[in-house]
This record gives C-alpha cells, sequence and structure tokens, in this order.
C-alpha cells in the first residue's frame, strides 16, 4: 500500500458515493460538506476512502463520516483515516473530537479500538433523522451512540 496519499479537498469535490456509504443522507452530507474539513485516500490516484471533520466549537470538532470503498476495507485504510482525522483535528486546535454511531455493529467496535469512548445515547435519533430504516446485520438502528475523544 505503498502507493496511499492523503489529500485535503473542497467539499464540493467530495466522493459522494463513498460518503453515501457510511450516511445515507445526501441532505445530512451536503450540509456537513459546507464547514468541513474532507480528506480523500487515494491508491494509485483512485479514491478509495474519505472523511469529514467540522468544528463544533473552538476546542471540540466531530468526525462526521468515514468511508472506505467495500472493495478496499479490511486493509487499514480506515485506520489510518482514523487517526489522520484525530491528528488533523489536534492540529486544527480541537482538545475533544467527537462523532455518532450506531449501538452496535464493526463500527463501534472501530472508534473504540483507536480510544473513543461513549458520552451519550441518544434515543430513536435514526427513526427521526432517516426517511428510510437503517438496517445492518438484520438489526434496524434506531438510537445513536455519541463517542468521544479527549485529545
Amino acid at each position: 500500500m505503498t502507493s496511499l496519499t492523503l489529500h485535503k479537498i473542497p467539499g464540493e469535490q467530495a466522493p459522494m458515493a463513498l460518503l453515501l456509504e457510511a450516511d445515507p443522507s445526501i441532505a445530512l452530507i451536503a450540509r456537513y460538506l459546507q464547514d468541513g474539513h474532507c480528506v480523500v485516500a487515494c491508491l494509485n490516484d483512485v479514491v478509495v476512502g474519505v472523511y469529514v471533520i467540522k468544528a463544533l466549537s473552538a476546542d471540540t470538532w466531530e468526525l462526521m463520516n468515514i468511508a472506505v470503498a467495500p472493495e478496499h476495507q479490511g486493509q487499514g485504510i480506515g485506520a489510518l483515516l482514523l487517526h489522520h482525522a484525530i491528528d488533523q483535528a489536534r492540529q486544527l486546535g480541537a482538545k475533544r473530537l467527537e462523532l455518532g454511531t450506531g449501538s452496535f455493529g464493526h463500527q463501534l467496535t472501530f472508534y473504540q479500538r483507536a480510544g473513543f469512548r461513549v458520552v451519550a445515547v441518544e434515543p430513536d435519533y435514526f427513526l427521526q433523522h432517516y426517511p428510510e430504516p437503517l438496517f445492518e446485520n438484520g438489526l434496524q438502528h434506531r438510537d445513536r451512540l455519541r463517542l468521544a475523544l479527549e485529545l
């Protein structure tokens, strides 16, 4: 994977199909791309991953989206992107990086391995904010967990 490179890009150039892998709402994605920092991972000049972070306050940032193309998952690209996002938030003055995710699934373990801890539960978040039910492994996502990492 020596040819993997990371690049900050303008929000309007963000790979929407990839962002939709992690968040099925075009409207929500468009909203956070407006004032977010978007970084893509390219493998041999092909975009294979992306993340978006944005400021919630002067010292708290949020990881809004992180996604790796399905055919490139399991190769460490997601972990590389997550650690880059953490470093980027720190460089931008963040003391804390937060994110929202489902209450089960591989994403939760992924974030916890990087040191994120559950700080809140938002009951029925996915029912209230997405018109279509979201399923993973036959289970419907209902509640959203808020996770945070002190930087």
